[in-house]
């Protein structure tokens, strides 16, 4: 019997400095065992410091990126990413109307440099045509005010009230993502209908963090391609992030928010 490789698509902006992005969902999804192909949105001129310039890809040239993979490539999940304006936004719901794996959906609108990622107008968008898409949601707590129009959670309490909320949405489970909270423990409530599951770490003392969310997202995306269940394939992509943020200071890469390291597992 022939074995099937796993296959998980990314659709997100690519990172010149290589740490967040189409770079690092490629990376996370490499390293976690599956077969990563992509859909690049836009180009953004970046490193460890600041986004310095961002050229969106025509909408056309997503959707037939998008079709191009799939009308060839079994692909068992889709993580999406930066996906910047409404047009693309709209092209992207469209393209994958017919797909029928687990899609991931991490709502990418500020870099960890403070530069917007998402244009203002497309936030609607992303709401009415992608959230309803989505199996798994994974904002961090800026991100989830956001797409709710409410202050940021600051307890556990609120997280989880915010996660209902965006269930209310349309994605079938909200990863309330804790890395922006206060404490020396993160922590990140898994929301569903049904149930809420903590999962929680003790906080690293780095400054090299980018690409978290990505890295975060892309893993779980890994894990659906895999087979697991939501549950594990999110405890799985909370271990291997964990251990690539430990790892994160060996690679000593540019002077900002360097990134974490991908590949702790095979080289150090």
């Amino acid at each position: 019997m022939t074995k099937t490789t796993p296959i998980s698509l990314t659709v997100a902006g690519s990172d010149s400095g290589g740490g967040a992005g189409i770079q690092a969902d490629i990376k996370a999804m490499s390293a976690n065992g599956v077969y990563a192909a992509s859909v690049i949105t836009a180009v953004t001129a970046q490193n460890t410091r600041s986004v310095s310039a961002v050229h969106e890809i025509p909408a056309p040239i997503v959707a037939a990126q998008i079709d191009a993979v799939l009308s060839d490539l079994s692909v068992q999940s889709i993580k999406l990413g930066m996906l910047f304006s409404p047009q693309i936004i709209q092209a992207v719901a469209a393209a994958l109307s017919a797909f029928r794996g687990a899609v991931v959906v991490d709502p990418v609108m500020i870099a960890k440099s403070g530069d917007a990622l998402l244009q203002e107008d497309a936030v609607a968008a992303l709401i009415a045509d992608i959230l309803p898409r989505a199996d798994l949601l994974t904002p961090n707590l800026p991100e989830a005010a956001r797409l709710l129009n409410q202050p940021e959670a600051d307890s556990a309490d609120q997280m989880v009230t915010q996660a209902r909320a965006l269930l209310k949405m349309g994605p079938k489970a909200v990863l309330m993502k804790g890395g922006h909270s206060a404490g020396n423990i993160c922590s990140d409530a898994l929301v569903t209908a049904e149930r809420v599951t903590w999962l929680s770490a003790p906080r690293i003392d780095t400054r090299n963090t980018h690409g978290t969310g990505c890295t975060y997202a892309a893993a779980i995306a890994a894990g659906l391609a895999h087979g697991k269940p939501l549950g594990a394939a999110v405890q799985a992509a909370h271990d291997y992030l964990h251990r690539a943020i430990i790892a994160a200071d060996q690679l000593e890469i540019g002077t900002g928010h360097g990134p974490v390291h991908h590949f702790h597992a095979v080289w150090s």
